[in-house]
């Protein structure tokens, strides 16, 4: 999973406040959710005096919160405020009903994510003590090209995004995962054809995914959604399902069917071969 740069990496100019501030938040991570007042000030890239005045104030303020053991972790007044995003809380509310429909046909791993930059984040995942382990969580975030909601998401994004993910480097998690243009653009080419995604292990090989896009009012697609099963199950058994509960949600946000979607139960192409 990539890591925010530091925001003194994306201007010349001299830093405000703010953008120290929001670059010592910047310093957590999926993999990192807990730092030292050292670890901020390091990677932030700012004078250990600095980090120290910015993290007491952002600490009384409830954006952090430290731990017994001495590190800081990202408080609750922080995720409050995250929650009111539109495009997370919104679409998570409209979603929710669907999402728990399809979690219980499946007791399997339901994912429901937005496009947030070259990257996937998850916004809501339904899961069971039963149902194969994933990597990812809610708030966390994956690259485009190695998830099934990844590919659906940016089989419909702009062209530019499109030509700036397709240019940069592709990270590989397995060696079944996407990491040529070539290649990325035929699938691409599929989940636009069929309006499904399926990854087969490319993020492990023991798991897969069968994702399908959320449509808006004024047919954007906003969102994916998908379910994630052990490999050695058949996906055409969950594509129905998928795509039942993608409607649903893209009804409840105002798309109608008159645009001639449909049902496609065809594709096993994304990330299969």
């Amino acid at each position: 999973m990539s890591e925010l740069p530091a925001l003194s990496a994306l201007t010349s100019a001299p830093r405000s406040s703010v953008d120290r501030a929001m670059s010592v938040l910047a310093a957590f991570s999926s993999t990192k959710a807990e730092l030292t007042l050292s670890d901020l000030a390091r990677r932030a890239d700012l004078p250990l005096t600095t980090a120290h005045r910015i993290v007491a104030e952002l600490t009384r303020w409830g954006a952090l919160e430290r731990t017994g053991r001495g590190c800081y972790q990202v408080g609750l007044r922080l995720w409050e405020i995250g929650a009111l995003a539109p495009r997370g809380h919104g679409l998570r509310d409209t979603a929710m009903p669907f999402l728990e429909d399809l979690h219980e046909a499946t007791r399997q791993n339901v994912q429901f994510a937005v496009l947030d930059g070259m990257e996937v984040v998850y916004v809501e995942r339904l899961s069971t003590r039963h149902a194969i382990e994933v990597t990812n969580r809610v708030g966390g975030r994956l690259p485009l090209h190695a998830t099934g909601v990844g590919l659906v998401l940016l089989a419909y994004a702009d062209v530019e995004l499109q030509e700036r993910v397709l240019a940069a480097p592709m990270r590989r998690f397995t060696d079944k995962t996407i990491d040529t243009p070539d290649r990325l653009r035929r699938v691409l080419a599929d989940v636009r054809k069929r309006r499904l995604a399926i990854s087969d292990g490319q993020i492990t090989l023991d798991a897969l995914s069968v994702a399908a896009p959320v449509w808006d009012g004024q047919d954007q697609v906003v969102a994916a959604l998908s379910v994630v099963v052990p490999n050695e199950h058949a996906p055409r058994e969950y594509i129905p399902v998928v795509q039942a509960a993608a409607r649903g949600i893209s009804r409840g946000l105002g798309w109608s069917p008159a645009g001639g979607l449909g049902d496609v139960h065809g594709s096993l192409a994304a990330g299969a071969k």
